[in-house]
Parts: structure tokens; C-alpha cells; sequence
């Protein structure tokens, strides 16, 4: 563990509300400061006021399309955007309280935390910001996806990242995120994607009830008959939808070529937040998602745990 700058939280309450993109439920959630040394904490405030769970890796159960914490009964998903967004600002310590299972998608990236929050700049505090510093190489690989990630020793936090998914639209995305890029210009306003043809499978397995065409790009593969396209606007509740040229639903206009790419960084951030402690070392990422990138935040938790017991 080394020590350098200080822990920094929020100045004030913010609150958000919109939609749970699975349960589809209306989500109240306010973002609150907390002293220094709390890290960050989602409360359930429907379950009672000490229904907690902290955003830690071991209390990560799911990472089907997000990642889900669970403490008992106390469950949030979809954590890992407002996750992004204060490790992305440099928040440290925060209190997230919410009336329902699931935080809001909002727009499907982590913009709207980062235009609240960054326009009043943080409170700095009277500890020590704690990081952890990789001394010897963590790889991990999910021989059945084909994901690997690998973080190699090294005096800061960077990560090259790249998103394969086989697709003529995408193409191959090669991502890099480091001390200097701007986290609230470039990664923060990435929306969430989804391929066309996983669309009916999604809506006929109960999930993305709360999805709708403003907060998701979606990739269009194939060719799709009009038909399909006529029933998919019905069920997005829009009188019509169209295939752009470039392989995108023409539901949203993208902000970056790479935005997608860029998406994946800010899952990957988010997700590196439940390791519980800024890491200092440089990732390599391919192919990654919530599930390998909350297996490899868990390894480094244990590795963290493992050195704050030896020094004790």
C-alpha cells in the first residue's frame, strides 16, 4: 500500500431518477457525501434505513448486462455507470441510496453523474488516499469467452483495452485510458450497446423492461426484415425505426466512431471500483465484460485483504 493525496467526496446530495433498465421500475437514487475511510455504500431505503451492501467484489453475485451486488437480501444492480462516474471523478467516499433493486440506466452512459456532480467539484478530506500497487503480473482468462485481462506492474493506472465481438459493424475498438484522458469528456458520455438480433431474445426473457431507444446503441448485424423492425418499434413504443448505413439502428447518433469501445472502458472503471482501493498498474483488457472484469477486481480485493493482514 502507498499513500499520496488525500480521499476527496461529494459536496452536496444529488438525486436521479429514471427507469431500471431490467426491472423497468421508476428508481429514486440519491448520491450522497461520506467521511472519509467509508468507500462507497448502496442502501436500500424500501428494504429499511440499514438495508446496505457495499461496493465491494465480494458481494458481487451476477454480471448478466451489469453488475449486480448482494449483502442477504439487500440487492442493486446496474451499479457498475454511477461506479464509473465517481472513481472517473475521483470520488472516494459516497453514500448511494436507492428505493428499488436497481439504479436508473438514465441515458446508458455515465454522463448525467458527471454533468451533476462535476459542475461543483469535490470536497477534499483529511485522510490519505489509499492505492495498491501491483507488484507482480495478474492474469486472468475466461477460456469459455475467449476474455483476458492482465495488469502488469507499473507506477500508474492505465488500460488498453479492446473489443472483439467478430462484428463487421464494430470492426476491432483498441481503447486507451490513462493520468491525462479527460474521464468526463471522453469516456463518461459512452452509451451502453446491444446487437439487434439479442434485442427479442432480451424482451422474451423478462429483461431490459426499463430499455427503451434513448439510452442504448443498437448494432444491426444482419439484414432485417421490415417486419421485425416494424414489431421492434412497437415494442419500444416509437412509430418507426430504421437501419443507418452504418450497421446502427437509427434510434441514436453516435459521439464517437468508437463509442462502443469507449463504453467498455467505463464498464471496466466502474467494475475496478469493487477491488475497494485505486489500483496502481497497467491493465490489458480483451474481450472484457462485467463478469471477467469483477473476477479480476476480486482477485486484486483478495490480494489487498491478504497484504493488510500481513502488515497488521
Amino acid at each position: 500500500m502507498s499513500m499520496l493525496d488525500n480521499q476527496k467526496t461529494l459536496k452536496k446530495e444529488y438525486i436521479f431518477e429514471g427507469k431500471g433498465l431490467h426491472t423497468g421500475l421508476n428508481v429514486t437514487m440519491k448520491v450522497a457525501p461520506a467521511p472519509s475511510g467509508h468507500g462507497i455504500r448502496f442502501i436500500r431505503e424500501d428494504l429499511g434505513p440499514d438495508a446496505s451492501v457495499d461496493a465491494l467484489a465480494e458481494y458481487v453475485t451476477t454480471t448478466q448486462r451489469g453488475t449486480t451486488l448482494e449483502n442477504g437480501p439487500v440487492r442493486v444492480s446496474t451499479v457498475e455507470h454511477l461506479l464509473s462516474a465517481l472513481t472517473g471523478l475521483g470520488v472516494d467516499n459516497a453514500v448511494v441510496t436507492v428505493n428499488a433493486p436497481e439504479a436508473p440506466i438514465l441515458d446508458g452512459s455515465a454522463l448525467s453523474y458527471v454533468q451533476a456532480i462535476g459542475a461543483d467539484g469535490l470536497q477534499e478530506q483529511d485522510a490519505p488516499r489509499t492505492y495498491y500497487k501491483i507488484k507482480e503480473t495478474v492474469h486472468y482468462k475466461d477460456a469459455g469467452t475467449g476474455s483476458e485481462i492482465t495488469i502488469y506492474p507499473a507506477d500508474e493506472f492505465s488500460v488498453d483495452l479492446t473489443v472483439d465481438f467478430n462484428s463487421h459493424v464494430l470492426g476491432v475498438q483498441k481503447i486507451h485510458f490513462d493520468g491525462s484522458t479527460d474521464y468526463a469528456a471522453e469516456i463518461a458520455p459512452c452509451r451502453t450497446f446491444v446487437f439487434f438480433h439479442e434485442l427479442e431474445f432480451l424482451f422474451s426473457n423478462n429483461l431490459i423492461k426499463g430499455g427503451d431507444l434513448e439510452n442504448a446503441i443498437v448494432i444491426v448485424e444482419r439484414p432485417v426484415p421490415h417486419g421485425t423492425l416494424s414489431r421492434m418499434a412497437a415494442l419500444f413504443n416509437v412509430a418507426e425505426v430504421g437501419v443507418l448505413p452504418s450497421g446502427y439502428l437509427d434510434n441514436v447518433h453516435l459521439h464517437f466512431p468508437d463509442e462502443c469501445g469507449r463504453h467498455k472502458m467505463l464498464d471496466l472503471i466502474g467494475d475496478f471500483t469493487l477491488a475497494g482501493c485505486r489500483i496502481k498498474g497497467r491493465v490489458v483488457a480483451d474481450k472484457s465484460g462485467h463478469k471477467i472484469n469483477t473476477t479480476v477486481a476480486r482477485i486484486v480485493r483478495e490480494m489487498i485483504k491478504t497484504e493488510m493482514t500481513n502488515n497488521k
